[in-house]
């Protein structure tokens, strides 16, 4: 679902606000989700799930299948997404 569709939901649900205010609602809940990531933070959203920070080794054993040279990849941090019990629930519901 697009941004665009998301305002327009939110829009017809809650037509005492205009779209400016809604576009800034979802600018602000963005950042602040990014944020807390920022800080190392796990970020909770009931019935949805939980974005949490992932901290991956460092690789010094990876080859470049092309060239056949060793790749060195740092230690870096990914950022996952574990969907709650009831959205899975929902999902599979058949």
């Amino acid at each position: 679902m697009s941004r665009k569709k998301i305002i327009k939901e939110l829009k017809i649900k809650n037509p005492e606000l205009s779209i400016i205010e809604i576009e800034n609602i979802l600018d602000i809940f963005s950042e602040s989700i990014v944020n807390a990531l920022k800080d190392g933070k796990a970020v909770h959203l009931k019935r949805l799930g939980r974005f949490y920070l992932k901290k991956l080794k460092a690789n010094a054993n990876l080859r470049n299948p092309k060239t056949n040279k060793l790749i060195y990849r740092p230690e870096r941090i990914k950022i996952r997404f574990k969907t709650s019990k009831e959205l899975n629930k929902k999902i599979n519901e058949n």
